[in-house]
């Protein structure tokens, strides 16, 4: 995921900002706002990490994506949406030249691991619904777990040789009143191509072949209740449909939000573009972090219930961690 250079016609000089053009009121709104964003991304993904990796029920291959999807929009929040935020609010870049450096590797790293961990969820799903049998005998807790570890490593390469063959190290980072890092043309089409076409080409592919599953899975589940009354083998077929569901959800989100700010990518090459119109992109990237644990809170019975065991101080209770969540 690349900072691709806006152009923007006033630029200001280096840690100052214009002034405002806005009331005090208006002023504190946007940076209660603000905050209230960021406490929420933050502690909806802490809940996530803290009831996956608590409950020894949901220590399945599935929950360890989620999980790690958790961890990205967690750190995205904690360590990326503040600077964006003021960034967005104050219309410049108040802070340090280091500081910026520091904003652009991190956003760079997280956002296209985000990426990542929607399409390992995508691939998931789909070898889960496809080859059952299989997925059961060859997916482990253990196995998952390296695969994450695996797709954090590799992407972190990926994302410190692509800031060091353009010259993120020797300065051509700009922050006059914005931030952002300068690709030439190849670099740019490799790193669309790896970051945004190749992951959701997945994501969507492999998507629409999970719901053609699910539909043929249905039509088992009606002609299995017209001949016998197998009820562990409805309800199983039935979570595994409607785990399909909520994640197809996720993932139709996650790309509405990213969509937009690949496009702005594109367009940046061709016509001159407000840096407005790209920091509004990027935000709706960052905010799909926050949006995240309302998708699970809102679809997933077990993550409301781990909630309330968790703000009520339960898990601190011995053996608490056997506790039936689902």
């Amino acid at each position: 995921m690349n900072f691709t250079g806006v152009n923007e016609t006033d630029e200001c000089p280096p840690y100052t900002c214009p002034e405002r053009s806005v009331s005090t009121a208006v002023y504190v709104f946007l940076y209660v706002c603000a905050a209230a964003a960021v406490l929420l991304t933050v502690c909806g993904n802490l809940l996530i990490i803290i009831s996956v990796c608590h409950f020894k029920q949901l220590h399945t291959p599935t929950n360890m994506l989620i999980l790690s999807l958790a961890v990205s929009d967690f750190l995205v929040g904690a360590l990326v949406m503040p600077a964006a935020l003021i960034w967005m609010i104050e219309s410049c870049w108040i802070f340090s030249i280091v500081y910026c450096l520091c904003y652009i590797s991190i956003s760079l790293f997280l956002t296209t691991t985000s990426i990542y961990n929607v399409a390992l969820i995508a691939v998931d799903r789909y070898f889960a619904l496809s080859n059952p049998f299989l997925y059961t005998e060859t997916v482990s807790v253990k196995i998952m777990c390296i695969v994450v570890l695996s797709n954090w490593f590799v992407l972190l390469f990926y994302n410190t040789a692509l800031q060091y063959f353009n010259g993120f190290y020797a300065g051509q980072v700009m922050c006059l009143g914005q931030s952002f890092l300068v690709l030439d043309e190849v670099w740019s089409l490799v790193d669309l191509l790896l970051t945004f076409v190749f992951p959701c080409s997945i994501i969507i592919i492999l998507y629409t072949l999970v719901f053609v599953i699910a539909r043929k899975h249905a039509t088992a589940i009606r002609n299995l209740n017209i001949h016998t009354q197998t009820k562990n083998t409805t309800d199983s077929m039935k979570s595994e449909r409607k785990a399909a569901k909520v994640l197809g959800i996720l993932v139709s989100v996650f790309l509405a939000c990213l969509f937009p700010y690949f496009v702005c990518s594109i367009l940046v090459n061709v016509i001159e573009l407000e840096v407005g119109s790209f920091q509004k992109a990027l935000m709706l990237v960052y905010l799909n972090s926050t949006i995240n644990p309302v998708i699970y809170a809102l679809f997933y019975p077990w993550f409301r219930k781990c909630v309330k065991l968790t703000l009520t101080f339960q898990i601190f209770d011995t053996d608490s961690a056997l506790m039936n969540v689902l």
